[in-house]
């Protein structure tokens, strides 16, 4: 069984297939407390659901892409048998974690979309370095910038770790924190080849958009 919090139809909002229709399936439960979750709600406990009736309301949604997130769904043990079933029944399936679990537990075709925890979210010392070695072309790397240091710190780790070319990277301003006018000055004045992301849920339906 899995915990799930919640199950809603939208907009996919980040990552490289952010504007398509998405199935989101949002499983409860994180290990990590960031200064900018924007979804604590999440840590809750949430629904017991079995596989079969999470696809079931997957199916309704009609969508091909469908998002696994949190919290943090790598905490439960069911989440790659539901990554498989759902990559069976032909979906483009997205996984985001916060980078802090072994992404290899993960079926073949999923696109793991890898958050990296930046100085000033509190957690920079979450994440599993192993989760280089397993990173594919379809995947994608994140970073949440706070401020100019993240920026900064965030730009030296793909440099040293030699990110860029390997993978989809996204830089993305923490919301009210940094305006994404300022995030995109920054990529500009580097010639960073990172993609600026911006969470298009949050320009539609606005910052307390609980299922969107």
């Amino acid at each position: 069984m899995l915990n799930v919090c919640e199950q809603f139809k939208s907009i996919q909002g980040e990552s490289s297939f952010a504007g398509l229709p998405c199935s989101f399936i949002r499983l409860s439960g994180c290990n990590l407390r960031c200064s900018y979750c924007d979804t604590a709600y999440a840590m809750r406990s949430g629904d017991s659901r079995s596989i079969d009736a999470v696809l079931s309301i997957v199916e309704e949604h009609g969508c091909h892409l469908v998002e696994v997130t949190g919290g943090e769904p790598l905490l439960q043990d069911e989440t790659p048998q539901l990554c498989s079933r759902l990559i069976d029944k032909r979906h483009t399936v997205l996984v985001e974690t916060n980078g802090s679990l072994d992404i290899g537990k993960l079926p073949d075709g999923c696109v793991r979309i890898v958050d990296v925890k930046c100085p000033l979210s509190g957690a920079v010392n979450s994440f599993n370095e192993k989760n280089l070695d397993l990173l594919s072309s379809r995947d994608e790397v994140k970073f949440v910038v706070s401020g100019r240091s993240d920026f900064d710190w965030a730009l030296a780790f793909c440099r040293s770790r030699q990110l860029i070319g390997r993978c989809e990277i996204i830089f993305s301003p923490a919301q009210g924190v940094v305006t994404p006018r300022d995030l995109a000055e920054w990529i500009l004045t580097t010639n960073a080849q990172v993609r600026l992301g911006l969470q298009l849920h949050w320009y539609i339906w606005g910052p307390n958009s609980k299922g969107r």
